[in-house]
């Protein structure tokens, strides 16, 4: 509490002693220059949407308008009201600093930010900027083939790649990463405000299209207004209405027929005993779809100068149809129509009080709905059967609404005010549910002499229930100050998230049980962790097959709360060199399903960042920068409710000797009782007990240096170098066994443990546990005692680049990135087995886990060479196209537990040995190359004046279909190999066309 009261009366100090102005709240830009300091000089800035600012020229002639929203400006150099000089269509992105000198200054025109301004012919370097940052443009947006998300433009950037787990958002989106980190360590935010998803941190709202104004793609070196994040920040900066009116609409087609069919997908690794199409495990060149857009926006001036809405709306329509696997042949969706709808819409309302005083109101909102009809299929012919059931109707995605204030309070200082809300919801209502009968897993596993060869399933397509009210609320309030003193821009500033997941996990369907078929080799032991023995020992064991009887249920509430302080100084030393410091205090704290506390992470984590940007030959010509900083990431909701909530997941075993019509067993063994592989059995645990004692906040360290130089002055080229080291991270460690050992060794009579704890892995610990008598007694382990080694994950890259901004008819981006990726984790989640267990994966749980996991991890991609650009062939054709050229990542081969196929931690054959022999990442050489071409072609006829254009873009044209993630599990039990090792979980996606008409006016 102490602690507590000091942070506050810190912030209030700050805010109360400061003469402040407002950060950029990743919303806005800033235009500096040089001007003659002639003593009556002012410099009068005008947007398109009516703000209107008046500066006065300093006796050094310098002048500086911080917190101008992204637009089109035109900057005037006046004197006893007459116009001295006038510069005019200057277009200022996100996060950038364009620099307007006039020429009585001595200085010619600049545009630092990578924006034509009239009259100058430099290249757009920004030697104001110390971070690492891509901003598209929504001119470019409408030029490039893209996909319609936030993700897929994030691509374009040196750096990101697609996530190696086929992770998805909860609005559909291919997920991303940075700089070697999980999909979940980004953040994403639209308009200033932090929509990243709060329960497990995949992915946030994504604007419709055309109401995306700018996307800033920040890599790294971000300052110190930025926090929650060890991989990247994606900010969409949505459009605003100005005073000239504009409205427009588009229609976008993708059609079935000029889509390639998917390569099907077989078993790599023998068969399994009752296969159901010979080797076919998934007839993936019968899945189709086609899809369909429609778009409409407008905009402009309700009161000219002064009140500007903008509105937009999009509607995407899919349908098609998916054959699921062999193993869903008699269960779950052997074959599926559906249709997804994901409706999008933006609005704003942008009041210039007066010219010292702006008001922002913005509404948003991404969905993702899905219906269906499931059919039974026939896997030999290859042919749909009759109808079965209706599938699952789910609703995903949600809204938000923000609210900012900005005021020039004087000409030096700025105060920034947001507050928003965002509800989202995880709406799952199973269609044709049938409570009678018994969801079946394994099909493939029964013994054939007792289906005839044939699995023998039920028309159950549901294996979980969940609450109709699930879902996620956030809040985010921010206060930015900012305020230029001489050299010095100076900004503080607080930034609070409150979170709240709803009515979170699920319960079993059915009659609250799963039955899973299995196949293990009947002299060995199913599981050594849970004291699951062979089969061989039991009646119909003797072969090797069981049956499991599954209980999986967890249902909660939970919440959590981040708030953080900053203060920077971007300070001028000289006309050249400009070093930017900041401090960036962050706590977090998490509460249970109770509402209890059981982190609490208060204690002072500075993140100090420090940059520095040298205008070398003072032109702008060439720039060398740094950056190094420290950046914390909070604990999503997630672990609330496995390490902190009242989770059942139990397991029994049996022997068979029968199966009946409906797939279950019949005749049951009894060859375990009721076991749970990490100890949970539905209790709640005491909050102070569900932490190592003092948990620190997972956080990483960065270094960047680099330099931007002009070539012939068309050309922009660059090298960077990156260095990444996460110093520390939150994961759940199960091995009861040995934390109880060492209790018993100091003397503790402990009464009960936890299922799992949440720890700093890679270090010592200490565990809070409650003895006979009820009193907490404190039971410490070191390093060397978890029997693993120091955390590891180490990421460096040297990233090149050359740019020819737009001149001469064309524009043109390439990149080269060589990057390594290794250590002993991958960070928050696990790719290679699909693991999105956020900050409590299967790493760390056991010592045994862990042993073999130094080296290449999931997100290393060596080489990654992309291009992107557009050329006007004549005034009414532009042709354009991306390319990627990207090296596969690391092979995985997991199994049972050393050369004696042991499972001491009852999790299967997830170890790192393969063959019985160490497989540790990387070990197995790499997935292939991924390489893509997609090209387009606009034709804007004149007789429309350019407003109307025609465009037809194809996507993946070489229709590579390289694997992207594999089946890595190379046993199905102990010395049992499993078939589907090797086995593509997800490729590239097929060739496919889209073509598209618009109306822009």
């Amino acid at each position: 509490m102490k602690t507590d009261f000091r942070i506050r009366l810190l912030a209030a100090s700050l805010v109360a002693a400061m003469p402040w102005a407002v950060s950029a709240q990743s919303t806005t830009g800033s235009i500096f220059g040089q001007a003659p300091a002639t003593g009556h000089g002012t410099v009068v800035i005008e947007s398109q949407g009516g703000i209107r600012r008046e500066l006065p020229v300093g006796a050094n002639g310098r002048y500086q308008s911080p917190q101008l929203p992204v637009g089109t400006y035109r900057v005037l150099l006046t004197s006893d009201g007459k116009v001295l000089e006038e510069k005019d269509n200057v277009t200022l992105k996100v996060g950038t600093n364009i620099e307007i000198s006039f020429a009585g200054a001595g200085r010619t025109v600049q545009d630092l930010g990578s924006v034509d301004v009239t009259g100058t012919a430099l290249a757009p370097i920004d030697v104001s900027s110390v971070d690492s940052r891509t901003v598209i443009t929504m001119d470019q947006l409408s030029r490039l083939p893209l996909g319609r998300s936030s993700e897929a433009i994030a691509l374009l950037a040196p750096g990101v790649v697609s996530n190696s787990g086929n992770f998805k958002s909860a609005t559909g989106n291919s997920l991303v990463s940075f700089g070697g980190s999980a999909a979940s360590e980004n953040a994403y935010y639209i308009n200033g405000f932090n929509t990243t998803d709060p329960l497990k941190g995949l992915g946030g709202l994504t604007l419709p299209y055309g109401a995306i104004e700018q996307q800033e793609i920040y890599t790294g070196g971000y300052s110190a207004q930025y926090g929650r994040s060890d991989g990247g920040v994606i900010n969409a900066v949505g459009r605003r209405g100005t005073n000239a009116w504009h409205f427009g609409a588009q229609l976008l087609w993708q059609p079935a027929f000029l889509r390639s069919n998917m390569d099907n997908v077989y078993y790599e690794n023998g068969l399994p005993t009752s296969p159901v199409a010979g080797n076919l495990f998934a007839p993936k060149s019968r899945n189709n779809y086609w899809s369909s857009t429609a778009s409409v926006y407008g905009g402009g001036p309700l009161i000219k100068d002064k009140l500007f809405f903008f509105v937009a709306a999009e509607f995407e329509r899919t349908e098609g149809h998916a054959v699921g696997d062999v193993a869903k042949a008699t269960s779950s969706y052997p074959y599926l129509d559906y249709r997804y709808a994901e409706p999008r819409w933006y609005g704003k309302l942008d009041w210039n009080i007066n010219d010292s005083n702006i008001l922002e109101i913005t509404g948003a909102s991404d969905k993702f709905k899905t219906s269906g009809h499931v059919y039974g299929y026939d896997y030999d012919t290859l042919t749909r059967q009759g109808y079965l059931s209706d599938a699952d109707n789910t609703k995903n995605g949600g809204d938000l609404y923000v609210a900012k204030y900005t005021s020039y309070i004087t000409d030096n200082l700025n105060l920034s005010v947001m507050y928003g809300k965002m509800h989202t919801r995880s709406y799952d209502s199973p269609a044709g549910y049938d409570p009678n009968l018994v969801y079946l897993d394994g099909l493939t596993n029964q013994n054939p002499a007792l289906n005839g060869g044939v699995p023998i399933g039920n028309n159950q397509t549901v294996d979980e229930i969940a609450d109709p009210d699930r879902g996620n609320k956030t809040t985010n309030f921010r206060v930015d100050l900012s305020y230029v003193l001489g050299d010095h821009t100076l900004a503080v500033g607080i930034d609070n998230q409150n979170a709240q997941s709803i009515a979170q996990g699920s319960t079993p369907s059915g009659p609250g049980y799963l039955w899973n078929y299995g196949k293990a080799d009947p002299n060995v032991p199913i599981s050594t962790g849970t004291g699951v023995p062979a089969t061989g020992g039991f009646p119909n064991g003797e072969l090797g097959y069981y049956v499991v009887r599954s209980i999986d249920s967890s249902l909660s509430t939970i919440r959590s709360t981040q708030r953080a302080q900053y203060v920077e100084d971007r300070w001028q030393a000289s006309d050249n060199l400009l070093i930017s410091m900041g401090l960036r205090n962050d706590q977090f704290t998490n509460y249970n399903s109770d509402g209890n506390v059981y982190i609490r992470q208060h204690t002072p984590q500075w993140a100090p960042r420090l940059g520095f940007s040298w205008n070398v030959r003072g032109d702008g010509s060439l720039k060398v920068y740094g950056n190094a900083g420290r950046y914390y990431l909070g604990l999503p909701l997630s672990p609330s409710i496995n390490s902190a909530g009242a989770v059942i997941q139990t397991r029994e075993y049996f022997t068979y000797s029968g199966i009946d019509t409906n797939g279950a067993p019949t005749g049951l063994t009894p060859i375990s009782g009721l076991v749970a592989p990490n100890n949970y059995f539905g209790q709640l645990p005491d909050p102070k007990t569900v932490t190592a004692q003092g948990l620190k906040a997972e956080y990483q360290d960065e270094f960047i240096l680099g330099f931007s130089s002009t070539f012939h002055h068309d050309w922009v080229y660059g090298l960077k170098l990156t260095d990444r080291i996460l110093r520390n991270a939150i994961d759940d460690y199960c091995d009861i066994g040995r934390v109880a050992a060492k209790a018993a060794s100091l003397g503790y009579d402990i009464d009960t443990t936890n299922s799992c704890y949440l720890i700093n892995p890679g270090k010592a610990n200490t565990f809070v546990l409650r003895n006979t008598s009820g009193a907490y007694v404190y039971v410490p382990l070191l390093q060397d005692e978890f029997g693993w080694d120091k955390l590891k994950r180490k990421y460096y890259s040297a990233e090149m680049t050359l740019e020819h901004p737009f001149k001469d008819r064309w524009y043109g981006m390439l990149s080269y990135v060589f990057s390594r990726s290794y250590g002993n984790t991958e960070g928050q989640l696990r790719s290679d087995i699909s693991q999105t267990f956020t900050s409590t994966t299967q790493d760390w749980d056991y010592a045994e886990i862990m042993q073999n996991t130094n080296g290449l991890q999931n997100n290393d991609h060596k080489h990654q060479f992309k291009a992107y650009g557009y050329y006007q062939l004549t005034p009414e054709l532009l042709a354009s196209g991306t390319l990627s050229l990207i090296s596969g990542a690391p092979k995985a081969c997991l199994s049972y537990y050393g050369a004696d196929n042991s499972d001491p931690a009852a999790y299967g054959g997830i170890y790192h040995f393969c063959d019985g022999k160490p497989s540790p990442p990387g070990s197995h050489g790499r997935l292939p190359w991924l390489r893509q071409v997609d090209l387009g072609l606009t034709y804007r006829p004149s007789f429309a004046s350019g407003k109307l254009g025609f465009s037809v873009n194809a996507f993946n044209i070489f229709n590579e279909q390289a694997r992207t993630n594999i089946y890595v599990r190379s046993s199905s039990a102990p010395n049992v190999p499993n078939p589907r090792y090797g086995q593509a979980l997800s490729t590239q996606l097929p060739r496919f066309v889209r073509f598209s008409i618009n109306y822009d006016y």
